[in-house]
C-alpha cells in the first residue's frame, strides 16, 4: 500500500496548496484512480511487457519446462475475458501472453469485408487491433480494483479490521491483466521503409513484440496455403533492420523481433539473390534453384542465367516469372534463414510446418543450435492441422515400430469416431495432451500459441446456440446453454452491467457529485439478481 498510501498523502499536500477551491477533492478517490490508471500510453505497456518477455525468456534459456503460451484473439473483449479467465483459473497471468493473428485481422476486422491471409486489409487495422486489447485489459484492471475498493469501504464501515487488511493486501499486491502481445506484421506491408512505419505504430500501441515472415509483400500467402514465395535473406534482414531501428528510435531498447520462415512449405522465389563471391549468402540461396545446365548455343532471348562453378545454369522460371526451388530442399533452406535471421538481429524464430510432429521440428532446431545454441521458437499449434487424424496416425506409426498389433486399424480412416475409444486413439490424445511440454523440452520451443481458436470457438458457441434458440428449446438453450453456466461457473460476464463498466462509473459519479449523484445500481436493478 506504499504507493497508494504515498499518492492519498500527496494529493492531500495539493489540495491543502489550493485551499477551499479543491474541498471537494477526496486524496483517497485520486489515489484509487491513479492505482486503475497504471499505465499513461502504449510504449509504457510496450517497455513493461518486453521485460517481462526477456525475463521468460532467460528462465527458459535455464529450464525449458517454463514455457510461454498465447491465444490468438480478434478483438479487445476476447483478450480481456481470457485474461480474465486465466486470473481466475490459475491465480497468475504469469508466463501467459497474447496472440495478434494478421490472418484473424484479414477475416474479422477489415473494412473490406472477410478476406484471406494475403496482407490485402488496411495495415492500420493492425495497430489498431493491439491498442483495442490494451484498452480491454486495462479496462479489467479498472474494473478488477474497483470491486476490491468497494470491499474495501464496506469493511471499513463494517469495522472489521481484518478483512480491511486482507483487502489491502490484495491491492498492494495487485496482478495486472495487462500481458505480452506478439503481434503479427505479416510480410511487413510494402518496402522496410512501410515495415518501419507500421512497426512504429504497432510498438506505440503497446507491442513489445513483433512477428514477421519472410514472404514477398505483395504475394504474402497464408502460411498453411499453396503458393507461397520467398525473399532473397537480404530483403528479409533490412525489414528486420527496419523494426528494430523502430524500437530503438522508440525507445524500446529490448523490444523482440520474431523472425518466421515459410521456406519448408514455399518453393518459389521471386528474384534472384545478389552475389559477389561463391559460398556468401546471395549464393547460398541461388543454390536451391531448380536449374538446367545450358550451354552457350542453348540459350534462348530474355533467358537468366546464373554461372556457378564454371557452369551456365538456367534457373526454371514459370509463367507468372517467379522461379522454383528444387523440391526437397526446404528443411535446409529452414535452417540457413534461421541461422541468418539470429545472426542479424532477429531474438526468437518461427518455423511454419505442415503438421505438428515434436521430431520433424527438433531435427531443424538441432542443426540451427549447432551454430546458436540458446535458438528459441515460437511455434504455431494451428487449427490449419488436423490434430486427431495427424496424432492417431503417429500413434499408429509408433506401435507398427514397436512390434504391437494395428490390424484393427486402417491408417487412412482413423479420424473416424469408430476409434474414438480405442487405445490407439488414448495414446494419440495424451501425445495432444503433451506435445507442448514434450517440444519444448525436445525441440526448443519457447512459446506456444494457437493463432485462430477464437474464432472456431466463436463460431461454435453461436452455433450451439442458434440450433436451440430457433429450434424446439426456445429461450432455454439460451437459459440452459449460456446463464446458468455463466452463473454456475462463476463466468463474470453474467453481470454484463458491471463488466460493461456501469459500476465503475457509479462510483465515479459519487467521486465527482457526493450525495447529488444518480446511480445506476440501486435496488432495482435487474443485476442484483445475480448478487
Amino acid at each position: 500500500m506504499t504507493e497508494y498510501k504515498n499518492d492519498i498523502e500527496a494529493t492531500q499536500a495539493l489540495r491543502e496548496q489550493h485551499g477551499s477551491s479543491w474541498d471537494a477533492i477526496n486524496p483517497e478517490y485520486v489515489a484509487r484512480m491513479r492505482a486503475q490508471n497504471r499505465f499513461k500510453t502504449g510504449l509504457e505497456i510496450a517497455q513493461y511487457t518486453a521485460d517481462i518477455m526477456r525475463r521468460d525468456m532467460e528462465e527458459y534459456d535455464a529450464d525449458s519446462s517454463v514455457y510461454t503460451q498465447s491465444l490468438g484473439v480478434w478483438h479487445g473483449f476476447i483478450g480481456q475475458q481470457k485474461l480474465i479467465s486465466i486470473k481466475k483459473h490459475l491465480k497468475t497471468t504469469n508466463k501467459r501472453y497474447l496472440y495478434l493473428s494478421g490472418w484473424m485481422v484479414a477475416a474479422l476486422r477489415s473494412e473490406f469485408g472477410p478476406l484471406p491471409d494475403q496482407s490485402m486489409h488496411e495495415k492500420t487495422a493492425v495497430p489498431a487491433l493491439v491498442q483495442e486489447l490494451y484498452t480491454f485489459l486495462r479496462q479489467a484492471d479498472v474494473r478488477e480494483l474497483d470491486m476490491l475498493f468497494t470491499q474495501l469501504d464496506g469493511a471499513r464501515a463494517a469495522g472489521d479490521e481484518t478483512a480491511v487488511e486482507f483487502i489491502q493486501s490484495q491491492i498492494t499486491n495487485y496482478e495486472t491483466h495487462v500481458v505480452p502481445i506478439i503481434a503479427d506484421i505479416d510480410a511487413g506491408f510494402g518496402n522496410p521503409e512501410a515495415t518501419y512505419l507500421l512497426a512504429k505504430k504497432m510498438i506505440e500501441a503497446g507491442a513489445c513484440a513483433i512477428q514477421i515472415e519472410n514472404q514477398v509483400s505483395d504475394e504474402k500467402q497464408c502460411g498453411h496455403q499453396d503458393g507461397k514465395v520467398t525473399v532473397p535473406h537480404e530483403d528479409f534482414l533490412a525489414k528486420i533492420n527496419a523494426v528494430r531501428y523502430a524500437f530503438l528510435e522508440l525507445g524500446i531498447d529490448n523490444g523482440i523481433i520474431v523472425a518466421r520462415t515459410d521456406s519448408l512449405g514455399a518453393g518459389l522465389t521471386q528474384k534472384l539473390a545478389v552475389s559477389k563471391e561463391p559460398g556468401d549468402l546471395g549464393d547460398q540461396y541461388n543454390s536451391f534453384l531448380d536449374v538446367d545446365e545450358v550451354t552457350e548455343d542453348g540459350l534462348n532471348d530474355g533467358d537468366v542465367i546464373i554461372r556457378r562453378e564454371g557452369k551456365l545454369l538456367r534457373p526454371k522460371r514459370l509463367p507468372s516469372n517467379l522461379y522454383q526451388f528444387r523440391a526437397g530442399t526446404g528443411e535446409d533452406r529452414v535452417v540457413l534463414d534461421c541461422i541468418t535471421s539470429l545472426q542479424n538481429g532477429a531474438d526468437l524464430l518461427w518455423i511454419e510446418t505442415e503438421k505438428p510432429n515434436v521430431e520433424q521440428i527438433a531435427g531443424m532446431v538441432d542443426r540451427i543450435r549447432e551454430v546458436i545454441p540458446n535458438a528459441k521458437l515460437v511455434y504455431n499449434n494451428s487449427p490449419s492441422f488436423n490434430w486427431t487424424l495427424n496424432f492417431r496416425q503417429q500413434a499408429y506409426d509408433a506401435l507398427e515400430k514397436q512390434g504391437a498389433d494395428v490390424t484393427a486399424y486402417t491408417r487412412a480412416e482413423l479420424m473416424s469416431v469408430d476409434y474414438d475409444d480405442t487405445e490407439l486413439a488414448q495414446l494419440a490424445d495424451e501425445m495432444i495432451r503433451t506435445f507442448q511440454s514434450d517440444s519444448s523440452a525436445r525441440a526448443g520451443i519457447f512459446h506456444h500459441l494457437i493463432t485462430l481458436p477464437t474464432y472456431h470457438t466463436a463460431a461454435l458457441s453461436t452455433d450451439d446456440l442458434a440450433k436451440g434458440y430457433f429450434g424446439d428449446d426456445g429461450m432455454l438453450a439460451y437459459v440452459k446453454g449460456v446463464q446458468r453456466r455463466e452463473i454456475r461457473e462463476g463466468i463474470a460476464t453474467v453481470k454484463h452491467q458491471n463488466m460493461s463498466g456501469s459500476d465503475i462509473g457509479d462510483n465515479h459519479k459519487e467521486y465527482f457529485a457526493g450525495d447529488a449523484a444518480l446511480k445506476a445500481g440501486g435496488q432495482h436493478n435487474t443485476m442484483n439478481q445475480f448478487s
